[in-house]
């Protein structure tokens, strides 16, 4: 059969769909891109935002219409909270939930279409297995993604997250290197850690992210290893400091804020306060001026006044951080943030929608400074991809900044360093040098090779 796969959502739903393409390729299916015909269409969902549940919807639309016959599954956070909602659509026969993700071959036999959808979803809340999964970014296969943490224990006001995915549990240490070395010879060239709540690894056999850490840091793999998205309350000193003095670990931080009002963060139940994350922000810099810092925000949470969203844009102005996420916040049943919007009547869309505008501004003007900050500095980029109409090869720094430069098409996609010259738009244009070998993020003593 051909089995087509569609993904929603964050970079773990990425990492898992590449593993239900492994698992239907060893079953002995063809998968062929989405947006083919196919006897299988599997869509893998998210239900952060009420916009994501739309497009799911949309997307099994769209299937039906590339391919009328075609069994239509679905699976994720959305699957996990709403199978009764998603089992009502026209078209879908199957709705699998989190723990039965990864047995789709299992409980579907031939994969026939149905008059009645069947739901394998049952209770999250449970002890859950970890399930492994990694992704890569391009053809080329420079960047893969590494999932070594699932599921969350925060219980955050706005978010179903925990609800979709369950407790908190993370892949067995000893494993760790292994999948390392395993990408590392199949020639990616970067990993970036992914999870729900990374900064909340901690393996069955007790060892915490600081000790993924010191364990990458002892490794010396041959390619860089960049950290997603980490809770400012888990983000330590250790960590900040073994990152600092690394020659394998990207300085690039993702650390969500959320808001930078402080009664709005108390309603949020986030776990820090807007003067610890001030002095995190901080303290990073400290270390590395050159990191790269993002953020997320959510605009027009149903407690946030035009006074609390002011506090938000102030604090956000004053802090040395490079981009923000922007999101408008979403009411999702069944939270508490859904019983605010109840009592408050909530924030109206339009206003919503021009904080953000504001915010996303604010971030246009952080991104500028920062790159600008850094033309003049060589860096260490990986090409991605090149553009056939301009000859230009495009990639990331180690500190993730967007740069562009002139290279010979035939350039290896392996680490080369280049001279940042200066901004053009949302990217930086840049002098290529050199290609160097052994891959090192910050180690000086590069061996420069001649093309």
């Amino acid at each position: 059969m051909t089995v087509a796969l569609y993904t929603l959502g964050c970079k773990l739903n990425y990492a898992e769909t590449s593993q239900l393409q492994s698992m239907f390729e060893r079953e002995g299916h063809t998968v062929v891109p989405f947006g083919q015909p196919a006897d299988v269409v599997i869509i893998n969902t998210c239900t952060v935002t009420e916009n994501a549940d739309r497009e799911c919807r949309q997307i099994i639309r769209r299937a039906l219409r590339i391919s009328p016959k075609a069994f239509i599954g679905v699976t994720g956070c959305y699957a996990q909270l709403q199978p009764e909602e998603i089992a009502s659509i026209d078209g879908v026969d199957a709705v699998f939930g989190a723990q039965e993700k990864f047995r789709i071959t299992e409980l579907i036999g031939d994969f026939q279409k149905v008059d009645t959808p069947r739901c394998f979803v049952s209770d999250i809340g449970g002890v859950i297995d970890f399930a492994e999964a990694q992704s890569y970014e391009y053809d080329s296969r420079t960047r893969a993604f590494l999932k070594i943490q699932d599921g969350c224990n925060y219980k955050c006001s706005f978010c179903t997250i925990p609800r979709a995915r369950g407790r908190s549990r993370a892949i067995d240490f000893q494993r760790i290197p292994e999948k390392i070395r395993a990408l590392e010879a199949a020639g990616y060239h970067e990993i970036v850690l992914s999870g729900i709540n990374i900064g909340d690894y901690r393996a069955p056999s007790g060892e915490t992210f600081t000790d993924v850490i010191h364990l990458i840091e002892q490794m010396q793999p041959r390619l860089r290893i960049r950290i997603s998205s980490i809770e400012p309350n888990l983000l330590t000193q250790e960590i900040i400091e073994t990152i600092a003095q690394s020659s394998v670990l990207c300085p690039s931080f993702h650390i969500p804020l959320q808001s930078g009002s402080p009664e709005v963060l108390r309603h949020m139940r986030r776990r820090y306060n807007v003067e610890q994350y001030r002095d995190l922000i901080f303290r990073i810099k400290a270390s590395m001026p050159h990191a790269a810092i993002g953020a997320d925000v959510i605009v027009g949470f149903p407690t946030e006044t035009n006074v609390h969203f002011e506090e938000t844009y102030t604090f956000v102005e004053t802090l040395p951080i490079s981009y923000l996420h922007v999101f408008s916040y979403s009411e999702r049943d069944n939270t508490p943030a859904a019983e605010y919007s109840v009592r408050t009547g909530g924030v109206p869309m339009r206003q919503r929608a021009e904080r953000s505008r504001q915010l996303r501004l604010l971030s246009a003007e952080k991104k500028r400074q920062f790159y600008q900050s850094q033309c003049g500095t060589e860096r260490i980029v990986i090409p991605e991809q090149r553009n056939p109409k301009t000859g230009l090869w495009e990639g990331w720094t180690e500190n993730y900044i967007r740069v562009e430069f002139t290279a010979p098409s035939m350039l290896m996609q392996a680490p080369v360093r280049v001279l940042l010259q200066r901004t053009y738009g949302d990217i930086v244009q840049s002098d290529f040098l050199y290609t160097i070998s052994p891959y090192s993020v910050g180690n000086p003593s590069y061996i420069p090779i001649v093309l």
